[in-house]
């Protein structure tokens, strides 16, 4: 039986797999249409076996499977597993771990930026990926065969993917390099949504205090309307609606309706909260308001041409150590160090900073070079 629909056949499944050293985990969920995930279907691969576990079925207890998931001296392996993880975290307040990323693990081996799952098998198993059901939907039952031999694959393959990519990770020495990215994945802080901290993830076009103040009170409202709701938050109000608002201070309603972007926020359904987030914006005291640390001003940036510099030693540097660019170093990360020589960013400490970061704030301060290799075939990196 490769699709668990009772919870006697969890339980025992879940009981044969305690002992194993690590097991392969996936999930199939719809979240389209709503705030929180639905969970519509587990898959878990153990040493010789894997099967499917359906939560929708009627009364199962996914106790057991939780249990397992939890299990201190089981690997929890996935693949791209962040959006799994949280639905986990959701449903019982506890990060699976330890758990082991495998396209994470494929970053620091050379495969590339965020290496889809369907390249990884190719590579390093020779086999084929069955993708026609990957828009399927997922919470129509019955399940069909071909359904569910599609969504055991993403857990049987995975067993060569985690076993290779350990190989050659210990022939690399850098398994440590993980114990970063993995701990981000392990801690609860990671998918805890903070809704008086949401407004951070909008882009403001300015850093003036009293819009911010605003921001936030329209990013918290509408993050608490989503969840009550059960709405993916963007439908319940674009980031832009929130930025026009924060910046138009709005009073009444035939105020927000001249507003194009933010006009369906009108409706009775909204209207009310709107107006009041608004207002508890603006009865913020000055000394209250948040302001974004960190980035520079636009007459405080690094100039474009240094930023470019060090953007292009990255990119020789990925390719020399065969590492991901985007797993030593963001766009930002590179932008601040070149405001900075400490700034916070992970591409300053570790091995980020053994292998680029070092040589960064060097050849920002004239130590190195770079140039064209004799044979003017490869970019190389000089000592000045």
């Amino acid at each position: 039986m490769t699709l668990i629909t009772d919870t006697s056949a969890l339980a025992d499944f879940c009981e044969s797999l305690k002992s194993a050293a690590f097991i392969t985990v996936d999930t199939e969920f719809m979240r389209e249409t709503t705030y929180w995930a639905k969970l519509c279907l587990v898959q878990v691969g153990g040493p010789n076996d894997a099967r499917c576990i359906d939560p929708l079925a009627p009364d199962l207890d996914l106790s057991p499977l939780y249990d397992l998931l939890a299990k201190p001296d089981v690997l929890k392996v996935f693949h791209a597993g962040r959006q799994d993880l949280e639905i986990f975290y959701t449903a019982t307040g506890a990060v699976p771990t330890p758990v082991f990323d495998t396209q994470i693990a494929a970053m620091v081996c050379g495969f590339g930026d965020q290496v889809g799952y369907e390249t990884l098998v190719s590579k390093l198993t020779g086999g084929r990926l069955d993708k026609s059901q990957r828009f399927t939907d997922w919470a129509r039952r019955p399940l069909t065969d071909r359904q569910i031999e599609y969504a055991l694959g993403d857990v049987t393959h995975l067993r060569t993917v985690y076993t290779k990519l350990v190989k050659k990770l210990e022939q690399t020495g850098r398994k440590s390099w993980l114990d970063e990215e993995d701990a981000v994945l392990a801690s609860p802080g990671t998918y805890k949504v903070d809704p008086r901290e949401v407004w951070r993830r909008i882009r403001a076009r300015t850093r003036a205090p009293r819009l911010l103040a605003v921001l936030r009170e329209l990013a918290e409202w509408r993050e608490l309307t989503a969840q009550s709701l059960d709405m993916p938050r963007q439908r319940v109000a674009k980031d832009d609606a929130l930025l026009e608002l924060a910046a138009s201070l709005p009073k009444t309603v035939d105020d927000i309706k001249r507003s194009r972007i933010a006009k369906p926020l009108a409706s009775g359904k909204y209207v009310d909260g709107v107006l009041e987030a608004i207002a508890k914006g603006q009865a913020v005291p000055d000394s209250e308001c948040p302001r974004l640390e960190g980035g520079p001003s636009r007459d405080e940036q690094a100039p474009k041409a240094l930023v470019e510099l060090l953007k292009l030693l990255l990119k020789t540097k990925a390719e020399t150590h065969d590492v991901a660019q985007k797993l030593i170093a963001s766009s930002d990360d590179v932008e601040a160090i070149a405001q900075s020589d400490s700034a916070k960013v992970p591409a300053l400490n570790g091995w980020r900073r053994e292998l680029f970061g070092n040589d960064a704030l060097k050849l920002k301060h004239g130590g190195l070079a770079i140039g064209l290799s004799a044979d003017g075939k490869s970019v190389e990196v000089f000592e000045r």
